[in-house]
């Protein structure tokens, strides 16, 4: 059976929109959960180079990786949060080690430039919906 894709959109206010690409492949379970429960609306928060928010999804670790790679979105059952990842956060051992702070199950990854999302500060809303195709 071929994976299940959809895009969807993140909306925040000083970045804008990304799409990311969502897939069953990796983390079947959790993709359910997640599209589910679309549209979200949350408020994010960063980890060095990490945006992430709360979601209505309750997921436990499904296939976890502590170490992904940059554009990565990935949930993070402890939190029940989306994470979208671009760059190190305070738990990388390295330059260019992207790791969460505790696994997560990768979801997909961000279309096009991720670290517009640089510009996101802690505590701005942000929302996730269904991307329209084009």
């Amino acid at each position: 059976m071929p994976a299940r894709r959809v895009k969807v959109r993140v909306c925040t206010e000083s970045a804008g929109c990304v799409i990311a690409e969502l897939t069953d492949e990796l983390s079947p379970r959790t993709f359910e959960e997640l599209v589910k429960s679309l549209p979200i609306e949350s408020v994010g928060y960063r980890w060095g180079d990490e945006l992430y928010f709360s979601t209505p999804a309750r997921v436990g670790e499904e296939n976890p990786r502590e170490v992904v790679d940059k554009g990565a979105v990935a949930y993070w059952p402890p939190g029940r949060a989306l994470c979208l990842f671009w760059g190190p956060t305070p738990a990388s051992r390295g330059p260019g080690e992207i790791r969460p702070a505790s696994p997560v199950n990768l979801l997909g990854k961000v279309l096009g430039n991720v670290e517009v999302l640089s510009r996101v500060r802690s505590g701005e809303r942000v929302r996730v919906e269904l991307a329209r195709s084009a």
